[in-house]
C-alpha cells in the first residue's frame, strides 16, 4: 500500500490509500473526489497533493466483443470502426490492444479521472432529480471531436495520464460512502472502458447503486443492447445531424448513433439526448428541423432534448460562443414539432432549464444551473393538472 504526504502549515499528514480517497470524497463538502491534474491530485480545487500515490497501470483483462482472424490478427467488433488489429497493435481508441491474437483492454479498473458530481451536470432531466453521481472515467475515446471538452484525457492513450487502481468493487463502495444513488462513466467515452463499466454497475446494483452512461452512443447493436440490460439510464450526445458533419469534426458516422437511438427507444430504458449547438457547423435550423421530425416519428415525443451552448476549447477556439438567441429558436423549432421536452443547456438561469408540464404549462422542475428551485411533482405526475411526466422519479 502506497501513501502520500500533505503538508499544511508546516505539519505533515500521511495518508494511506484508503484514507486518501475518504479525505478527497469529503472535501469541498462531500463534492470532489481527487480529479487527477498535470503534476498530482487536486482535493476540492486548490488543495493540491503529493502524485505518489498515483499508479499509471495497465490491465490485462480480455475484451469483449472481437472475432480473432488469421495470422494472430483480431477484428474488434464492440464499435461501428471495426477496427483489424493486428498483432501487438491497438485499435482505434489506443485503450485495446491485441496480444498474440487476443484482444485485451487496458483500462479495466484504471480511471484517470473522478468526482461526485449533480446528475443535472451529466445532463439528466428527468433521472432521479437532486442527486448525485459518482462519476469515473479512464483514458480514450472512439470519435475525434475537434470541439471536445475533455480532449486531455479522451484522445490520449493510457499511459499519458495518472490513474488509480479502482476495481469495481470499490468504485461501488465510494459511490455508496459518498452518498450518491448512481455511478456515472462520463467525461471520455464510456464504450472504451466497456468491461470495466459493465462491471461496474454490476458491483453497484448489489449495493442498490444505479448506474448511467454518458456516451456518444458510437457502438455496435450487440454490445449496445447488452448494456441497455446492464445500466439504468443513458445520455447520448448527438453530436449532428448530417454525415458530413459526423465526418468532418467527429472523425465518425451518423448512421450507427441514429440506429443506436432507435434501440433505446425500443427498449425499457431512460434516454436524453445532447446537442451541443457549434456556430456555423451544425446550427442550420433547416437540419433542427429535420431532426426533431425524425426524433417525434422514431423516438417519440417525451425524449427529452437538450440543445446546449458551446463554448471554445480544443481544436475550435477560433469560433464564438453560441448565441442564446441561436439555442432558443433551436428549442422553439423543436416544440413547433411537438417534442414536449426541450432544454436550453450551459445557460444558467435561462428559463429553458426548467421543466414544463406539456398540458397546464406550469414549472413541475424549476432550475438554475445544477440547482433544484422547484420540486411540483407528486407520485411522478404535475401537482397542479395530474399529467403524468415521464421520467425515474425518487
Amino acid at each position: 500500500m502506497q501513501s502520500s504526504t500533505k503538508r499544511r502549515n508546516n505539519i505533515t499528514i500521511k495518508l494511506n490509500r484508503r484514507r486518501f480517497l475518504k479525505c478527497s470524497l469529503a472535501a469541498a463538502g462531500g463534492a470532489m473526489f481527487p480529479q487527477i491534474f498535470s503534476g498530482g491530485f487536486f482535493l476540492g480545487g486548490s488543495q493540491k497533493v503529493s502524485a505518489s500515490p498515483v499508479q499509471t497501470g495497465l490491465s490485462h483483462v480480455e475484451a469483449k466483443y472481437y472475432k480473432k482472424l488469421e495470422n494472430k490478427e483480431i477484428e474488434c467488433q464492440l464499435c461501428p470502426r471495426n477496427c483489424k488489429v493486428g498483432d501487438r497493435e491497438r485499435g482505434y481508441c489506443g485503450c485495446r490492444e491485441n496480444q498474440n491474437g487476443i484482444y485485451y483492454t487496458l483500462v479495466h479498473s484504471y480511471p484517470c479521472s473522478a468526482h461526485v458530481d449533480p446528475i443535472e451536470k451529466k445532463p439528466f432531466f428527468h433521472f432521479l432529480p437532486g442527486t448525485n453521481a459518482f462519476s469515473i472515467a479512464t483514458a480514450g475515446c472512439n470519435l475525434n471531436c475537434k470541439f471536445c471538452q475533455n480532449w486531455e484525457i479522451s484522445q490520449v492513450r493510457p499511459e499519458q495520464v495518472r490513474s488509480y487502481y479502482l476495481p469495481p468493487e470499490e468504485i461501488a463502495s465510494y459511490a455508496q460512502e459518498s452518498g450518491s444513488s448512481s455511478i456515472a462513466y462520463t467525461y471520455s467515452e464510456p464504450v472504451v472502458f466497456y468491461e470495466y463499466m459493465l462491471d461496474c454497475a454490476v458491483a453497484g446494483r448489489k449495493r442498490g447503486i444505479k448506474s448511467v452512461v454518458v456516451t456518444a452512443g458510437y457502438i455496435n447493436h450487440d454490445p449496445w443492447l447488452e448494456l441497455i440490460r446492464e445500466v439504468d439510464a443513458i445520455k447520448v450526445d448527438f453530436k449532428g445531424f448530417t454525415e458530413e458533419y459526423y465526418q468532418n469534426i467527429c472523425r465518425g458516422k451518423l448512421k450507427p448513433v441514429m440506429d443506436a437511438l432507435v434501440d433505446l427507444a425500443k427498449n425499457n430504458i431512460w434516454y436524453e439526448i445532447v446537442y451541443l449547438m457549434v456556430p456555423t457547423l451544425n446550427d442550420n435550423f433547416s437540419d433542427i428541423r429535420r431532426m426533431c421530425q425524425w426524433m417525434v416519428k422514431e423516438l417519440g415525443r417525451d425524449v427529452p432534448l437538450h440543445f446546449t451552448r458551446f463554448s471554445p476549447m480544443y481544436l475550435l477556439k477560433n469560433l464564438p460562443p453560441t448565441p442564446v438567441s441561436t439555442l432558443q429558436r433551436a428549442r422553439e423549432i423543436a416544440q413547433e414539432e411537438g417534442m414536449n421536452f426541450v432544454y436550453v443547456g450551459n445557460v444558467p438561469g435561462h428559463p429553458g432549464e426548467n421543466t414544463y408540464c406539456p398540458d397546464c404549462k406550469e414549472v413541475v422542475i424549476g432550475r438554475v444551473g445544477y440547482t433544484i428551485t422547484q420540486m411540483n411533482l407528486r407520485d411522478g405526475k404535475c401537482k397542479f393538472c395530474g399529467k403524468v411526466i415521464p421520467g425515474v422519479w425518487i
